[in-house]
């Protein structure tokens, strides 16, 4: 009879453990220790996540005082008010140069230190360590440390900035401070690009680079005609991820260095979302302010899938 003969039940469970390619996690029955094991990452989710979103989703649609004794529903007011202000435009600007910008030069010049890496032969692990260093120090020391390397008074590469003529000064000049805030976010997370990229190498089939060799292609044209087009699907992450990371984790960098300034030249939306609710208390505003943030982050994402990824090439 059907399901009355438990050892051949046990053997075919056997065969199939042994099935090459077959991998098979042992829970035991019942789906109590893999929730058990979730749990964790579930509750991190729903208290750092889900009920922040809820909250701000909440709040963006209401207007009250400091100190919250007086809350008023005014649907979209708030929504409607970021947009006909000027400050928050020009936010939207700066944060869209700071992304972008951060976002080419930690790609690029994690591609040139993955092409370096791959042509080194001695001392390859110590290059390796030197590189991924900065991925260990926290954003707010990162951006304290480029702030003294580039102070107009005693930062070195300040110094010799003006022995060349240049009048160095990111306290005074925007420009400047747009820059400094970017070459800071991209120094701290170009390491990041460079595991990826280094990785995805070691992928590319040797054969391939040894024929190119062999008719006469020199080390920098197999990169740039064999190995670039085989790094297209990280390439394509990396760029998402890095314009995720512009987006939200670069608040510290920020307020170490310039604090959004000079004259707002620095204060990218993430920055301007803590001003607005915990210096300036205005609440309503800056819950209004992450949920267009979150909003503008998923859509530069979908955008991303939409143009740039039927242009990539996943096969080998």
């Amino acid at each position: 009879m059907r399901g009355s003969d438990p050892a051949s039940a046990r053997r075919k469970k056997a065969r199939r453990a042994h099935e090459p390619g077959l991998k098979r996690a042992n829970f035991g029955e019942g789906p109590g220790l893999p929730t058990l094991l979730l749990l964790p990452q579930f509750l991190i989710l729903l208290f750092f996540f889900f009920i922040p979103s809820l909250r701000a989703l909440t709040q963006s649609v209401l207007l009250a005082d400091p100190f919250g004794t007086t809350v008023q529903f005014v649907w979209f007011d708030n929504f409607k008010a970021l947009f006909a202000s000027d400050d928050y435009r020009q936010s939207m600007w700066v944060t869209f140069q700071f992304t972008v910008g951060q976002n080419l030069l930690t790609l690029l010049v994690a591609l040139v230190l993955a092409f370096a890496t791959d042509r080194i032969i001695r001392g390859r692990p110590i290059y390796r360590t030197i590189i991924l260093l900065p991925y260990a120090i926290a954003p707010a020391i990162a951006g304290i440390l480029w702030a003294f390397l580039f102070n107009p008074a005693v930062g070195p590469l300040a110094q010799i900035l003006h022995a060349l003529g240049i009048a160095w000064d990111p306290n005074l000049n925007p420009n400047h401070a747009l820059i400094l805030v970017t070459l800071a976010a991209s120094w701290k997370h170009i390491c990041y690009d460079y595991i990826f990229l280094v990785v995805g190498l070691l992928a590319v089939p040797v054969s391939l680079m040894e024929a190119a060799a062999v008719d006469g292609a020199g080390p920098i044209r197999r990169f740039v005609s064999i190995g670039l087009p085989m790094l297209g699907p990280t390439v394509f992450f990396l760029a998402v991820m890095n314009f995720i990371y512009g987006f939200f984790e670069t608040f510290a960098i920020i307020d170490a260095v310039t604090k959004g300034g000079p004259a707002g030249a620095t204060n990218i939306l993430v920055y301007k979302v803590f001003v607005d609710g915990f210096v300036n208390l205005d609440l309503g505003s800056s819950a209004a302010q992450s949920v267009l943030l979150m909003s503008f982050a998923l859509l530069c994402t979908l955008l991303q899938f939409r143009y740039f990824d039927r242009k990539v090439n996943y096969g080998v």
